[in-house]
């Protein structure tokens, strides 16, 4: 009974789509990056928080700005020294992956005035968004609600979530890590 009815939906098909005369859709293609087929999500994946801190020129960026991009949001500090040995990775990785989709976002913690931030991102040659606080203590915040979405606080940095674009977070490290090992982990997502 079950080969007669496979049988019979098939030849429905046929009939549909071969009786069809419309002439298939034109599709336009846009500038904007489209959504790529992206791997099977972690169990363990959840979405990621949104939140709202500052550049250091002040302008307001949100997680959901970012929607459609695969982001490394890093938890850092300007005077951490295992933060530090990072960021000449980031700095290769962004200039090597941005045109693919990658989004490279640093939440310095304690790190000091925007201006004292600036001269630090300048000396490093920093690339990518780094984003503080916009009056007081969010960057503090966005680190509870990171820690709270992946289930254990943020107890030390740099911590480093990769984020898909969907906006998941698929993996979470804490400690510094080579931009060969961020991308072998990225690559999937590009």
């Amino acid at each position: 009974m079950r080969k007669i009815f496979t049988f019979i939906t098939l030849i429905g098909l046929l009939i549909v789509s071969c009786g069809s005369s419309e002439k298939p859709e034109s599709k336009t293609v846009s500038a904007e990056p489209t959504n790529k087929q992206q791997p099977a999500r972690p169990a363990n994946a959840v979405k990621a928080p949104n939140f709202t801190l500052a550049t250091i020129q002040g302008d307001i960026v949100k997680m959901s700005d970012l929607s459609g991009k695969v982001v490394l949001v890093n938890f850092w500090g300007t005077w951490c020294g295992p933060c530090r040995a990072e960021i000449p990775d980031f700095v290769k990785l962004y200039d090597k992956h941005h045109d693919k989709g990658l989004e490279i976002v640093g939440i310095t913690l304690t790190s000091g005035s925007p201006k004292k931030i600036q001269s630090f991102m300048d000396q490093w040659n920093m690339n990518y968004t780094v984003l503080t606080d916009i009056k007081g203590n969010e960057t503090q915040d966005v680190t509870t609600v990171f820690g709270r979405a992946t289930g254990g606080p943020i107890v030390g940095i740099p911590t480093t979530f990769l984020i898909d674009r969907n906006g998941y977070i698929v993996k979470r490290y804490l400690g510094p890590r080579s931009e060969k090992i961020f991308y072998n982990d990225l690559k999937p997502y590009l």
